[in-house]
């Protein structure tokens, strides 16, 4: 795996962050307006939902958001991994349910102008933090190929619960089939 370890920029030079393959990071950290932490602490645990899931998934290149509020009620940190351009899942974003949680949760940050404002993705870069290392576990995987490498692995788990499936594996017909290396390694990683 060639992690990154500072030296590769993102797809887009002018925009900060690093990759790791198909994956990329983005950090971004503000000052919480005065006496807005309470508040913010509220908007957080209210788009903790259902809603904000199923918007994730019709974006499809998230694989994971963090939300922090540090030093003394006074910083925000929002932290995520994504697929593809910086650009396109910052508009992506303004495109869904989530654009309008964004508004909401940096509405308590100082300066943010709304997800809609075309000054937007210029107040992020100007609160952005590259990693200085980025390592992504799969590095050469996107969001899509997890999630279609999920169900592949669901619909084979149920083949393989099957009495027709245990029958096919004993039939004398398949028995070059299962012998080969191949099948056999399906089988010892089903049964992992």
């Amino acid at each position: 795996m060639a992690a990154t370890t500072g030296t590769t920029p993102s797809a887009h030079p002018e925009r900060p962050g690093r990759s790791d393959g198909v994956c990329s990071e983005f950090t971004v950290f503000t000052k919480i307006k005065p006496g807005h932490a309470d508040a913010l602490r509220e908007d957080l645990a209210r788009i903790a939902g259902v809603e904000n899931r199923e918007a994730l998934h019709q974006i499809g290149t998230l694989h994971d958001a963090r939300h922090v509020i540090f030093d003394n009620d006074t910083q925000f940190m929002f932290a995520s991994v994504f697929d593809g351009s910086w650009d396109t899942y910052i508009d992506d974003f303004g495109k869904t349910v989530v654009g309008a949680n964004f508004d909401k949760i940096f509405a308590h940050s100082e300066g943010f102008p709304g997800v809609s404002d075309p000054g937007v993705k210029d107040w992020f870069v100007a609160h952005q933090a590259p990693a200085g290392v980025f390592v992504s576990s799969y590095p050469d995987l996107t969001v899509q190929q997890i999630w279609k490498d999920q169900r592949v692995d669901e619909a084979f788990q149920e083949v393989l619960d099957t009495p027709e499936f245990r029958a096919a594996l004993k039939s004398p017909a398949n028995a070059d089939l299962v012998a080969t290396p191949a099948f056999q390694k399906l089988l010892e990683e089903a049964a992992a």
